[in-house]
């Protein structure tokens, strides 16, 4: 079971390679449209998580993770945190 704040750490490190140098990893930044992440790459880094924690995320649920921050928390269900 992570917390919140152990899946939010888990979601930025996946996603430092696609953040341009000196730019903060907020929980309100958007994944295409502040990141510029095309959907593939959003499910690429998903897939790399899930492999990572031996997990699976609801499929269903992928088209409302728009921000770093519901990424985290799907996580965070996903793993048998509290759900937000």
């Amino acid at each position: 079971m992570a917390s919140y704040e152990q899946c939010l750490g888990i979601v930025k490190e996946a996603l430092g390679p696609f953040v341009p140098p000196g730019k903060a990893i907020g929980t309100e930044i958007d994944l295409v449209g502040d990141l510029g992440l095309s959907s593939l790459q959003v499910l690429e880094i998903v897939t790399d998580i899930e492999d990572s924690l031996d997990i699976s995320l609801p499929l269903n649920e992928l088209p409302n993770v728009n921000t770093v921050e519901q990424l985290a928390r799907l996580l965070e269900s996903a793993s048998g945190g509290e759900a937000a």
